[in-house]
């Protein structure tokens, strides 16, 4: 899932050498965390959050095919 995020990120912003994404494991949780330049902050966002939210659904879709669960944070 890791990979996925920085893709998608990566290729939204502005800035890609600043992207990063980290993944950690809490119960039977995956939480994906996702750090962009202030600057690209809006872009990775989108109006009203409709892009946050379709990267969360791109993501949730592949966790689904392999039965778990993940949770996407932007900072």
């Amino acid at each position: 899932m890791k990979e996925l995020v920085e893709v998608i990120a990566k290729a939204l912003v502005d800035n890609p050498d600043e992207v990063v994404v980290t993944e950690s494991a809490k119960n039977d949780e995956i939480i994906v965390e996702l750090t962009v330049a202030p600057s690209d902050m809006g872009k990775v966002i989108g109006k009203q959050g409709r892009i946050a939210k379709a990267i969360r659904s791109v993501v949730k879709a592949a966790a689904s095919r392999e039965d778990k669960k993940v949770i996407v944070e932007i900072q």
